[in-house]
């Protein structure tokens, strides 16, 4: 036997260490294959449905090798929860001397040179922004890290955190004053000596598409690489190895502009002039767009009547503020790290004006204040897929949902993943008792517009069946805030709503009610987990089908028929399946959980696509009968 197989024995290290620790077949298999994968430097895609135990199937693998390896998850929490948890009671019973490190982006850590810099300026901001400085200031007397997630005091989107807070393009890097005593580069210095480092995609991708600096020294140096949650891996790759600029970045370098002029080189009055007519021509572009956040072709939209004037007449403000910026080169740092930053912005601006190159999606995104452009590469298989092969390393790709009807190569063709090995592993619950599928009859069709008051007479006969908690999935913002509203109204019980606070914090409270409603769209729809009474019915209004406005799906889509290739069938409907599944999988988290997935949707029985849907899903018992679901609902409240 080896020894990944003897951690997941009856009498193994696991048993002692984990109370109630069972041995789970699928685990062991998923361990002993990652293993094989690590000794032959090739790559493996593993599909792990929910109750597999897959982070340790893993982390077991890569603590008991001699490799250094890099483990990549979706999502900063997710990252968290491995570093602060699952790795360290690992890593005590297998390799208490491996040495483990946590990275995260630079716009996580607190950069002490920016707090300075704000402290110094702090009278010309608002009294609400001068408060939260004084927060800052506080803590950056008590931590270690600098990890800003340490910082509850203050919100995520705290207007003082870009103040407080470093971006590649306006890090001064051993330029720096206080370069020694940087919170960046610790922990980058600390990831290099580690034998296992957490990052997330985003941080992962930035890197290898050479848009960072300094954790690329890292990622050369690792043996494996494992990605977790790997659905979400060819989307975020498309992004990084793109290209893009926003409205905020150009904003920021003004306003640091005239900050600098008022403050350190108050000579450069023109400076000053022009930044400030820079800003001004930077809204002007933004007031282009619609006031509601939208996603948009660019290509489009360049062609709309006063478009073309205002991206003109920014992009020659852009160049004349640029010219008079060079001027005080040599001055001073931060000026000469504005100079090379309005150079960059100048020449990305002209490369995303240039939208005749094919091959990319040029499309755009809108908050209620800023604008992004994007250059997106409609396919990154072969330039990913070649750094895989040519990397020397072994390539771990696993999630509870990357198959489409058992087969990978959806995903493993859109990374250019040819060669990998796959393991498809079944989840241990028991779905045909536990679960109850409900596809209810006599619903509107899904583009009907009063469909809301129907899902809303089912959702509010589901939530009162249920004295536990309720999850209510949508593919829209705009039926999710007509939910909201009715059922607030009309309830007796706490309903949550996405926006209202941040996801953990939501979840947090939802669980604590126990039989409360929760209202959310895509980021709900997956890395929830909810167990017990808390979470016993999931009501998803219809199939995640993709917006057919979002413009880089529109392209893809267009690719695909210039190829002719079924541009459906290979890109949107695998799409949408492997959401479902995600949304399906808040269900079940434990073999005690018992509950009821509703899919308002009938397309999944009057579509030949359906039964692709349902294949997909695990293997729950089904009825067409809401009165036979929410008779299930009441049983498992009898139980």
């Amino acid at each position: 036997m080896t020894k990944v197989a003897n951690v997941f024995e009856p009498e193994g290290p696991l048993s002692s260490a984990i109370k109630g620790f069972q041995p789970r077949h699928a685990q062991l298999q998923m361990a002993t294959a990652i293993e094989a994968t690590i000794k032959n430097g090739k790559q493996l895609v593993v599909e792990a449905e929910t109750g597999t135990g897959k982070t340790f199937a893993y982390l077991a693998p890569i603590l008991l090798a001699k490799d250094k390896a890099i483990v990549s998850t979706g999502t900063k929490n997710l990252q968290e929860q491995l570093f602060h948890r699952d790795l360290p009671t690992l890593r005590k019973i297998l390799s208490p001397k491996k040495v483990i490190a946590l990275l995260k982006g630079r716009a996580n850590y607190l950069c002490l040179y920016r707090l300075e810099q704000a402290q110094q300026q702090a009278g010309q901001f608002a009294p609400g922004v001068q408060n939260q400085l004084l927060k800052v200031k506080r803590w950056s007397t008590m931590t270690r890290s600098g990890d800003i997630g340490e910082l509850n005091e203050l919100q995520e989107d705290a207007q003082v955190m870009p103040l407080v807070t470093s971006t590649k393009d306006n890090c001064l890097g051993r330029d720096c004053p206080v370069y020694d005593e940087c919170h960046l580069v610790k922990a980058r210095e600390e990831a290099k000596k580690a034998d296992i480092v957490v990052v997330n995609h985003h941080l992962f991708f930035a890197d290898l598409a050479l848009k960072d600096t300094g954790f690329g020294e890292i990622i050369p140096d690792s043996d494996v690489v494992v990605f977790d949650e790997a659905h979400q891996v060819p989307d975020i790759a498309s992004q990084y190895f793109g290209e893009a600029i926003s409205s905020r970045q150009l904003m920021e370098m003004a306003e640091e502009i005239t900050r600098l002029c008022l403050t350190e080189l108050k000579d450069l009055s023109q400076a000053t002039q022009m930044a400030r007519m820079f800003e001004q021509v930077v809204k002007d572009w933004r007031l282009q767009f619609p006031r509601e956040p939208m996603r948009g072709n660019w290509r489009d939209w360049r062609q709309q009547a006063d478009m073309p004037s205002a991206t003109q007449r920014l992009e020659e403000k852009l160049e004349l503020l640029v010219e008079v910026l060079k001027t005080a080169r040599g001055r001073h740092k931060e000026m000469d790290n504005l100079i090379e930053r309005g150079e960059e912005y100048l020449s990305l601006w002209q490369q995303l004006m240039n939208t005749e190159q094919t091959g990319f999606s040029y499309w755009f995104e809108t908050t209620s204040r800023h604008v992004v452009l994007h250059q997106t590469p409609l396919s990154v298989a072969k330039k990913f897929g070649g750094l895989v092969r040519h990397s020397q390393r072994a390539w771990v790709f696993t999630s509870a949902t990357i198959a489409v009807n058992e087969k990978f190569e959806h995903f493993t063709h859109r990374l250019g993943l040819f060669d990998a090995e796959t393991l498809l592993l079944a989840s241990p619950f028991d779905f045909s008792t536990q679960a109850l599928l409900c596809l209810p009859r006599y619903l509107p069709e899904a583009n009907d517009y009063n469909r809301h008051s129907h899902l809303a007479d089912i959702a509010q006969k589901c939530i009162s069946h249920n004295r536990g908690g309720t999850f209510l999935l949508f593919t829209s913002h705009r039926m999710l805030q007509q939910m909201a509203d009715y059922l607030r109204d009309i309830l007796d019980r706490k309903v949550f709503v996405q926006g209202d606070a941040g996801k953990t914090e939501l979840l947090k409270q939802f669980t604590e009610a126990g039989n409360a409603v929760l209202l959310g769209t895509a980021s709900f729809w997956e890395g929830v987990d909810v167990r017990g009474d808390a979470l016993r019915c999931v009501i998803i209004d219809k199939l995640p089908f993709a917006s057919p406005d979002d413009p880089l799906l529109n392209a893809r889509v267009e690719d695909a028929r210039l190829r002719g290739v079924d541009a459906f069938n290979t890109i949107q409907l695998p799409q949408a399946i492997i959401a479902l599944k995600q949304g399906a999988g808040r269900l079940i988290r434990d073999k005690h959980d018992r509950g009821v997935l509703l899919v308002c949707d009938n397309r999944m029985v009057n579509r030949y696509y359906g039964a692709r849907f349902l294949n997909s899903l695990p293997p729950m018992a089904r009825t067409r009968d809401l009165n036979q679901a929410l008779n299930f609902l009441q049983e498992t409240d009898d139980d």
